[in-house]
């Protein structure tokens, strides 16, 4: 296994050292992959300073956006060049199965990448505000202008399971729109963000414009989320977490863009309950349910449930887990033993709450490294169990039941969360017109789409803003309205 060869961090256009080290574990076999240099604090600040003043000096942000994106895919190309080793990378660090390291974070990730600066180009950033003609009278306005721009200094923070596609999802649309980033990949997984340094150089982006920072603790990330040079917190994670950053954020009111956490309902109406088992193994296949979209509330006829647990119990039992190593395996371990133990403290939850465990539940026999954990199929009496109200991360589903459609949508609008979900059936305008009820950033009716085209982002406490699509832009850019007249004579 060849990965990424660089340890060290790239701030403001320049490789630093420290002494201290963020040490990165594989969590297929536990083995010690590599140590990556921890960016000092002091370091950190100079970073943020430095991105500070390369946005005021308008080095960047002063660019035509066709130079910018000019320079950026260059950028995607520095990645792409390099997309077998970064494949190894991801596998190394996350364990997760090639097929997910190469299609989805390298392929998928660069493509949207591509496309997103193509959408920039296509999006009118200056134009005409539409003020009605007597108020322009009136005030002897000349012509009424509506501008977007971009908001400053970015903080970028990226979770592990999915560290690339993440990154560039935040990197791409912030520097398109004339921003200086500084990002911050999770502990567990940043050895494949520092390739953004490498991109950063050959690419020909000015020093301070991106800076790519790791450490082990939460020090350097406070300082990102706090500083007063920092004038925007982009971050996927936990809602936890994502509460932290906008207590951290609030006493200098900095514009946020949080992806947190979700507990997704896949619905299935009656004419549709053959399709269940694709739909249980989109949840784990691959990501080990280590996805915040991830479906985990199965939701079906009452009458039907039975069948509809033997079917996805048989599902499960087929999926075959163990290490990317192994061409076989469907499906690897999670992120680490305490995610591991959060699977297991839950599914004990669950059953103390009433649920049954239909199939899996534990850690496989087979393996005695690794943070495996079987695929978990629960039988759960209602959504008030825990497993329905909380977010595991991890190859767990419960099915629950409903007598009909308005409860399946009672059901599934009874969370916190407000991320995502899905609906299925065979009748699509009736399928839609329960899709239209469900409290979700993104709903999927009968399929999915994954694009730079499509926005996705939470209700609720599932997060504020969006990610990809035009809105995903906007929200790396304030608005400015001039109004422009000429001085009386």
């Amino acid at each position: 296994m060849s990965i990424l060869a660089e340890r060290r961090t790239y701030v403001a256009g320049e490789w630093v050292t420290g002494d201290q080290v963020v040490p990165v574990e594989n969590p297929a076999d536990e083995s010690h992959v590599a140590d990556v240099i921890a960016t000092p604090v002091a370091e950190v600040e100079r970073g943020i300073l430095a991105a500070r003043r390369a946005f005021d000096d308008g080095v960047w942000a002063d660019r035509t956006p066709r130079d910018r994106a000019r320079i950026l895919h260059t950028l995607v190309d520095h990645l792409e060049a390099h997309r077998e080793t970064l494949v190894e990378t991801l596998v190394a660090e996350a364990g997760q199965p090639y097929r997910f390291a190469d299609e989805t974070q390298c392929r998928a990730g660069t493509a949207i990448a591509r496309h997103t600066i193509d959408l920039y180009l296509s999006m009118a950033h200056e134009d005409t505000n539409p003020v009605p003609v007597d108020d322009l009278v009136r005030g002897r306005v000349a012509l009424s202008i509506r501008r977007h721009e971009p908001v400053g200094v970015v903080t970028a923070i990226t979770p592990y399971n999915a560290a690339l596609i993440m990154a560039l999802q935040k990197l791409i649309p912030a520097l398109m729109a004339g921003n200086s980033v500084i990002l911050r990949p999770s502990p567990l997984t940043p050895i494949s963000s520092l390739i953004f340094g490498e991109a950063a150089e050959a690419a020909g982006l000015p020093a301070g414009v991106l800076s790519v920072v790791a450490e082990e603790g939460t020090e350097g990330a406070q300082l990102l989320t706090t500083h007063p040079a920092i004038d925007m917190v982009s971050f996927t994670g936990s809602t936890v977490a994502g509460r932290n950053i906008i207590a951290q954020a609030a006493p200098t009111v900095k514009r946020l863009s949080l992806e947190l956490g979700g507990k997704s309902a896949q619905i299935y109406l009656p004419d549709a309950i053959e399709r269940v088992g694709i739909g249980a193994l989109a949840v784990v296949a691959r990501t080990a349910g280590q996805a915040c979209v991830a479906a985990t509330r199965m939701l079906v006829p009452q009458d039907r449930k039975e069948e509809v647990l033997e079917a996805v119990s048989a599902a499960y039992n087929r999926i075959t887990v163990g290490p990317p190593s192994d061409p076989a395996a469907l499906m690897g371990p999670v992120i680490s033993a305490p995610q591991r133990a959060k699977c297991e403290r839950f599914v004990q939850l669950a059953e103390e709450q009433g649920a049954k465990v239909r199939t899996g539940g534990r850690r496989p026999e087979q393996f005695d490294r690794g943070y495996y954990f079987e695929p978990t199929v629960l039988d759960l009496p209602s959504n008030a169990n825990p497993a329905a109200q909380e977010e595991i991360f991890g190859p767990v589903i419960g099915v629950i039941g409903y007598t009909d459609v308005d409860d399946a949508v009672r059901i599934a609008n009874d969370s916190v969360y407000g991320l995502s979900g899905q609906v299925y059936g065979a009748d699509a305008a009736a399928a839609v017109a329960v899709a239209r009820r469900l409290r979700a950033g993104a709903v999927n009716v009968n399929t999915t789409v994954f694009s730079a085209y499509a926005p996705s982002g939470g209700y609720k406490q599932s997060g504020l803003g969006r990610e990809r699509g035009p809105e995903g832009i906007r929200e790396f850019q304030e608005v400015k309205h001039m109004s422009i007249g000429e001085l009386p004579k």
